[in-house]
């Protein structure tokens, strides 16, 4: 990895913690959306370690008990760890409102993503360019509540 990998990956780590800290500070109250969009905690399981990983993501479409992420990573080329933990292990906890609800994530099919996408870019435009900016198609989870 590069030295310029390194601190943008340091950043992201820096900034979600933070973040992770004011939203239970505030009991969810404080940086609980940002440009239009809800904030969530998602935990998932180390792929390597086994140990608990949590990130702040924020979610570009909320449908009833469906909650969507995008695995942009700011647009580099490399997946988020976040997203390589739930590839490994799909089940996963998010905190919504302050709520925690245990669900299961998986990778949208074709057909989902191009159904989603708009959908996405229309909450947020940096999505698109994110997109642009990578060779990788970025990924869209879909989460979905357990059972």
């Amino acid at each position: 990895m590069t030295r310029r990998g390194r601190i943008a990956d340091f950043w992201f780590r820096s900034l979600s913690r933070a973040h992770r800290v004011l939203l239970r500070l505030s009991r969810w109250h404080l940086g609980a959306g940002i440009v239009g969009m809800p904030i969530v905690e998602l935990r998932t399981t180390g792929r390597r370690s086994g140990r608990p990983r949590a990130v702040v993501l924020s979610s570009p479409v909320v449908d009833g008990e469906r909650i969507v992420l995008v695995a942009s990573k700011g647009g580099d080329d490399r997946h988020p760890e976040w997203y390589r933990n739930l590839v490994a292990d799909p089940l996963v906890e998010l905190t919504v409102h302050g709520s925690r609800r245990p669900m299961i994530a998986r990778t949208a099919d074709a057909e989902e993503r191009a159904e989603l996408w708009p959908r996405v870019v229309a909450a947020y435009r940096g999505y698109a360019i994110y997109q642009h900016r990578t060779s990788r198609e970025i990924p869209i989870v879909i989460c979905e509540p357990q059972g």
